[in-house]
């Protein structure tokens, strides 16, 4: 598996609109724009930095993934995406190795980036998000 770069660290947010407050107005990192991705139930922003992003995600569900780990966690890093550069090898690979997976094929996700994500019990209990863009 080659991995390049930490893609974007993801962090659940109550509003993006609020979040953004600190991240562009006291960090001076701006927003290169927001996208709603339907079938996960989220919005999200992008803020880049250099080659990785930090992803603001903010549920559109009460019944979504975010708002779930918000209910339960409160507001933090939901996960952490390493870019890939073939996501099915990535996942074949992972998959010989026993580790378990999430996503068993590549799904469409925010800026039109093909991901999977792998289990927090094979990880050490950290979301990861494998990208490729």
């Amino acid at each position: 598996m080659n991995t390049t770069v930490i893609d974007h660290i993801g962090i659940a947010v109550a509003s993006i609109d609020e979040a953004l407050k600190f991240w562009e107005g006291s960090l001076g990192i701006k927003c290169t724009g927001t996208e709603t991705v339907e079938d996960q139930k989220v919005k999200t922003a992008f803020l880049p930095i250099k080659e990785s992003e930090i992803e603001l995600l903010e549920a559109t569900s009460p019944d979504s993934p975010i708002a779930k780990f918000i209910e339960k966690k409160g507001e933090g890093i939901h996960h952490v995406a390493i870019r890939v550069d073939d996501l099915e090898a990535a996942l074949s690979e992972l998959t010989e190795k026993g580790v378990r997976l999430i996503d068993q094929a590549p799904r469409l996700g925010a800026g039109g980036a093909r991901i999977a994500f792998v289990h927090p019990k094979s990880t050490g209990g950290i979301l990861l998000e494998l990208s490729q863009r």
